[in-house]
């Protein structure tokens, strides 16, 4: 419990020293007020330039930006996937977005775990880690291996759901390693082919399965649950 409080603490210790900074560094300030831009417009083109713009830094950029949208950012990881394919070639793309998404995914993890719900719901939202609680009911340590398959499921709020269950960081890395494997490289493959109009039709294709996919899981967990309402009931 000690150890728990003493991480807890230089967590907390770290968090308010990077706010700070943020709220008196101004060029700091810009940077991250731009980067949240580019990435919650969904514009493609602009997070390719965005990285291309730092030269030989945009592998640490490219990096930091997986890790910044695992955490504080609730759009979806392929974005930046697909940008990496695009920059560096599709299997040095998909390496490089398969590790920084690992790393962020068990920062998130580690967070939740060791901060607890109150500070998770306010990096998330307490209704998306409800919706995702439901997930873990239903189908347990494969939650991670559904979540990660499906492009538009956001992938911090995953992360943090898990840290808050009785998961092990071993079961939760193993199962987000294994699940987003093959999804990052179908993705750098198809991202690194990409130009033009192409971009815009396979994103559209993305976001059309994924919405059907995720309504019917939904559908499926609130009929199954309506379902044990009404045993419990008779």
């Amino acid at each position: 419990m000690k150890k728990k409080n003493k991480a807890k603490l230089i967590i907390v210790g770290i968090i308010l020293i990077l706010l700070l900074i943020y709220l008196f560094v101004p060029s700091v300030k810009n940077q991250i007020n731009e980067v949240v831009y580019i990435l919650s417009s969904m514009n493609l083109d602009g997070v390719i330039e965005y990285i291309r713009s730092f030269g030989a830094w945009a592998v640490v950029i490219s990096f930091s930006l997986m890790i910044f949208q695992s955490i504080a950012a609730p759009i979806p990881a392929f974005l930046i996937t697909f940008a990496n394919a695009a920059i560096f070639g599709w299997w040095q793309g998909a390496l490089l977005s398969w590790t920084s998404a690992m790393a962020g995914a068990a920062l998130c993890f580690f967070i939740a775990n060791i901060l607890g719900r109150d500070v998770a719901e306010k990096l998330t939202s307490k209704t998306a880690l409800e919706s995702i609680d439901v997930f873990f009911e239903k189908y347990g340590k494969h939650t991670i291996l559904i979540c990660r398959l499906l492009p538009f499921m956001s992938f911090d709020i995953v992360s943090y759901a898990a840290g808050l269950t009785s998961m092990s960081f071993m079961s939760f890395i193993v199962a987000t390693g294994i699940g987003q494997l093959p999804a990052t490289l179908i993705y750098s493959y198809v991202g690194g082919m990409l130009t033009g109009g192409a971009k815009k039709f396979v994103m559209g294709l993305l976001i059309l399965f994924a919405v059907s996919v995720l309504i019917f899981m939904i559908k499926k967990i609130f009929n199954d649950k309506k379902k044990v309402q009404d045993s419990t009931q008779e």
